[in-house]
């Protein structure tokens, strides 16, 4: 089988089940304890919290460990808007974030809060002058997601949050959980209050994730107890999934440059393939996009019937988000950028990782060709 699906998940790097087991086994005291095996867990969190601050180029203190890009970006933003309600309760989003962001501001709504979603251009991608023309006095949140887990379109991260220092009232929250290990990330020169990550994207163990908060950002907790994680995130923390995130991040950062050439290569081979299979059409574009994610269609043909036409061939894709792979409506990401439905009920998302060779994209695109030919008399046209 040739995994293509790796923006849902990532298969975790050998050393990285080595390092889960090794804590597991040898280092399963409670950090909290205060005897011998505590302290040795205590110091494994300490060591993995240096490794992704460096990682992310902010201070230890502001790495709150969680158990992924849910709950990040969870406590991100509900923990910002019950925090800062006083001084207003309009937030900003857009219409292409992933369910954990999306979904967490229409419960918020029903909590009397007011949001606007920002609309996107037929890339995917949010205009500083629809952010401009949102903000209100009452404005204290914006969350937008630095890479789209669909299309991989990469949103102006940069230029948002220059621009949004001019409201110190104003925090910024970004969705990394694309983008993080592929993509430069630089939160405080960027202007980003709040980030998240989560390990399972970047060949980490699942459960384990990260949220970046800056000095002086006050979150109310989603969870009490313990006091753990500075009192922000109680409950006994995951060492041995903390220890192997830790150990992703170094592999992941590791020979970026040359992971990055490479991945550029595979990318172009894997757009020029798919266009020219006849009746297939790229929705990913072509600028301003991840090089891991290629989202494309072909009109008039279900995404699932080809999704295990593929999967017979030993091809795993998928068709969208895997957190909303169950419903049968069109992508409401795909919808946003203006894509009419019958392309959008044909979607199929192929994502790589640095492990993906050329030779599995040559097969893919092999794979791809036989099964359109052999689906296209079915097609509905």
């Amino acid at each position: 089988m040739i995994y293509l699906d790796n923006s849902a998940t990532t298969q975790p790097y050998p050393e990285v089940i080595d390092s889960v087991q090794k804590v597991m086994q040898s280092y399963y005291g409670n950090p909290s304890s205060l005897h011998k095996k505590g302290v040795e867990a205590e110091g494994l969190l300490k060591q993995a919290r240096a490794v992704a601050a460096q990682a992310l180029q902010c201070k230890p203190a502001e790495i709150i460990f969680t158990s992924g890009g849910t709950e990040s970006n969870n406590f991100a933003i509900k923990g910002a808007a019950f925090q800062y309600q006083s001084r207003g309760k309009h937030l900003i989003t857009s219409e292409v974030e992933h369910p954990s962001v999306y979904d967490v501001y229409k419960q918020l709504e029903l909590f009397g809060f007011t949001v606007s979603f920002l609309p996107v251009n037929r890339d995917g991608r949010v205009s500083l002058d629809d952010l401009k023309k949102a903000i209100r006095e009452d404005t204290i949140l914006v969350s937008l997601m630095h890479v789209n887990n669909e299309l991989g379109t990469i949103q102006p991260i940069h230029e948002f949050g220059t621009f949004l220092k001019r409201f110190p009232r104003i925090l910024f929250h970004v969705d990394a959980v694309q983008s993080f290990t592929k993509l430069p990330l630089k939160p405080h020169e960027w202007g980003i209050d709040l980030l998240s990550v989560s390990a399972h994207k970047f060949h980490g163990p699942r459960g384990v994730g990260i949220l970046v908060k800056s000095e002086g950002v006050t979150l109310q907790p989603l969870l009490m107890g313990g006091g753990q994680e500075s009192g922000s995130r109680s409950g006994t923390e995951n060492v041995p999934g903390i220890v192997g995130m830790a150990k992703a991040i170094r592999m992941s950062m590791d020979n970026q440059v040359e992971k990055g050439k490479r991945l550029f290569e595979l990318a172009s081979r894997l757009r020029e393939g798919i266009s020219g299979i006849d009746g297939c059409v790229i929705n990913t574009p072509a600028d301003h996009s991840a090089l891991h994610i290629m989202n494309f269609s072909v009109p008039g043909m279900k995404a699932e019937v080809l999704l295990h036409a593929l999967e017979e061939q030993g091809m795993l894709v998928s068709t969208r988000s895997a957190c909303s792979t169950k419903s049968n409506e069109p992508s409401r990401v795909l919808m946003a950028t203006g894509m009419d439905v019958r392309q959008a009920l044909s979607a199929i998302r192929v994502s790589l990782s640095g492990e993906t060779t050329r030779d599995e994209i040559e097969q893919f695109l092999i794979a791809l060709r036989t099964s359109v030919a052999r689906l296209r008399p079915y097609m509905n046209v």
